[in-house]
């Protein structure tokens, strides 16, 4: 995914606002491979996962090269202002408060750093996960759509710097080029934002 499919414009998004040889947080960084791909750059990355397996799987690819933690978006292990920026793919949605994330990531970033963001858009196939709270079931995906995640960031001290529509495959990118910024989101795949925290 992040060589050929829906990930292939993060780490170019991401090369473009952030300076090389700063400090990144990887944080729900899984297997390791957009943090490799961030060490490969010349980024100092440290990744960050709440699954162990997926620490676990990390370490393979990554060797020592990378620092890792097991650890919550939520309840991050990290002394205020540790890092020079952040990286935040499909994460946030996955959590129960989104603010509570949102507030710690700005914790542990310093001051005038970066996060890059990736909120799944309206029809993304993950979001089937959230499909049972209609049935009263508990799920595990909160459903923050893009334009509520910009909100609430743009609320709490963030400011947005650029923001990257990844359309679905099937999207003509000709019929989609004059569109809003929401509409354009609302058939997304997801959305990828560079904020900086003020």
């Amino acid at each position: 995914m992040w060589d050929r499919g829906s990930r292939k414009d993060i780490i170019p998004f991401f090369k473009k606002h952030v300076p090389l040889h700063t400090s990144v947080i990887d944080i729900g960084c899984g297997s390791g491979y957009g943090s490799f791909k961030l060490k490969k750059s010349g980024y100092h990355v440290s990744g960050i996962d709440l699954s162990e397996k997926m620490i676990e799987l990390a370490r393979t690819h990554l060797n020592e090269s990378v620092p890792l933690y097991v650890g919550s978006v939520d309840q991050l292990p990290f002394e205020e202002e540790s890092f020079d920026h952040a990286l935040l793919i499909n994460v946030i949605e996955w959590t129960e408060s989104p603010l509570d994330a949102l507030m710690e990531i700005k914790r542990v970033l310093k001051k005038g750093g970066l996060l890059c963001a990736g909120i799944l858009g309206a029809t993304a196939g993950p979001r089937a996960n959230s499909y049972r709270r209609l049935y009263k079931d508990d799920v595990v995906m909160n459903t923050m759509m893009p334009w509520e995640f910009y909100q609430l960031a743009k609320e709490n001290g963030f400011k947005l710097i650029e923001h990257h529509v990844i359309h679905k495959e099937k999207v003509n990118q000709h019929e989609v080029a004059n569109l809003s910024a929401e509409l354009k989101q609302a058939i997304s795949f997801m959305t990828l934002f560079m904020l900086r925290k003020e």
